[in-house]
C-alpha cells in the first residue's frame, strides 16, 4: 500500500493525504480506458472503477489527462520489462518470443492499449505520441540486441521491420483474422527478416 500525495508528479495537493495502491488503482483506470477509449471514459467512470472521489481523483492526477498518463507510463513500463526478459534468450528463441509476445496472437480483440492510444490520441496529444515513440523505439533496441548482440545498429532496419509487423498484427487480430493465421505470417516473416 502506498500513500500517494497530491498529483502524479508527487507534488503535495490540498488537504489531507490519501492513502491506496497507486498500481491498484491505476490497473482499475486502465480497464476502463482499454474497454471505452480514452474519449468515450468521463472522469464519473474512472472515479467509480478506481474508488476515488473526486477531490482525491484530481489530487492525485490532476486531470483524466493526467491519470492516463500515469496508465501508459506504468503500462508502458510493464511491458518492456516484460519483453527485455524474453530478449535474454538465444537468437532465434528471443525473436519469436517477442513476437509472439507484441502480437498477441492468442488474445482477445481489445489489442494493445498502448497502440490502441497511440491511434486514438497521438496526432492531436504530442506527451501520448512522445510516449508510443520512446516505447518504440525501445521495442526496435530489444529486436535490435537480439538479432546481433554484438553489433545492434547493423540490425536496426530489420528490428524495425519486426516491430512493425508485430504490431501490424494487432489490427488484424481485433478484425478478427484466426490466431492460426496470424501466428503463420509471423513465422514466415520471422524466417525471412531474421536470418
Amino acid at each position: 500500500m502506498s500513500s500517494v500525495k497530491g498529483g502524479p508528479k508527487g507534488h503535495p495537493g490540498p488537504g489531507r493525504p490519501r492513502c491506496y495502491d497507486e498500481a491498484e488503482v491505476l490497473d482499475k483506470a486502465l480497464q476502463v480506458f482499454w474497454r471505452q477509449g480514452y474519449e468515450a471514459t468521463s472522469v464519473d467512470d474512472l472515479t467509480a472503477a478506481m474508488g476515488l472521489s473526486r477531490s482525491s481523483f484530481y489530487s492525485a492526477f490532476g486531470s483524466k489527462q493526467g491519470v492516463l498518463i500515469a496508465v501508459l507510463q506504468s503500462y508502458s513500463h510493464a511491458a518492456l520489462q516484460a519483453l527485455e526478459q524474453l530478449a535474454k534468450g538465444p537468437r532465434d528463441q528471443a525473436v519469436k518470443a517477442m513476437l509472439d509476445a507484441l502480437s498477441g496472437s492468442s488474445g482477445g480483440p481489445r489489442g494493445c492499449m498502448l497502440v490502441n492510444c497511440i491511434t486514438e490520441l497521438a496526432p492531436h496529444h504530442e506527451e501520448v505520441a512522445e510516449l508510443g515513440r520512446r516505447h518504440l523505439e525501445r521495442i526496435e533496441e530489444l529486436f535490435a540486441k537480439a538479432l546481433s548482440p554484438d553489433n545492434p545498429e547493423v540490425a536496426r532496419d530489420k528490428a524495425r521491420a519486426l516491430a512493425a509487423l508485430a504490431i501490424g498484427t494487432l489490427t488484424l487480430r481485433k478484425s478478427g483474422m484466426p490466431p492460426e493465421s496470424i501466428a503463420t505470417a509471423l513465422e514466415a516473416a520471422r524466417t525471412i527478416l531474421a536470418t
